[in-house]
């Protein structure tokens, strides 16, 4: 069972930069892509943005795209979300994610990111 491990939420002001991380328990080299998702009070989870570790290609949400990046570290086993130019929409519960080539998914215990008008 791998374990996800996050950190870097918060509470920032509208403008304002965090920075999640998300370092899993064994090696992402043989896993098929790793994102993150979000969800906030009353809404359905939805992917942020997803990197697959071969390659490094990447996936947005049309509502973050040019205000964050997701990165990977594979000698850390370590997904990075920067996220700039927060504003209020993007405060939600932040989970980390990893698929397996079977398709199958584990999740983070997830990170407050408060975004303060």
């Amino acid at each position: 069972q791998v374990q996800l491990l996050e950190s870097g939420g918060g509470l920032v002001q509208a403008g304002g930069s965090l920075r999640l991380s998300c370092t899993a328990s064994e090696s992402i080299g043989s896993f098929n892509a790793m994102g993150w998702y979000r969800q906030a009070p009353g809404k359905q989870r939805e992917l942020v943005a997803r990197i697959f570790i071969i390659g490094g290609s990447t996936n947005y949400a049309g509502s973050v795209k040019g205000r964050f990046t997701i990165s990977r570290d594979n000698a850390k086993n370590t997904v990075y979300l920067q996220m700039n130019s927060l504003n209020p929409e993007d405060t939600a519960v932040y989970y980390c994610n990893l698929r397996t080539y079977r398709n199958t998914m584990y999740w983070g215990q997830g990170t407050q990111v408060t975004v303060s008008s």
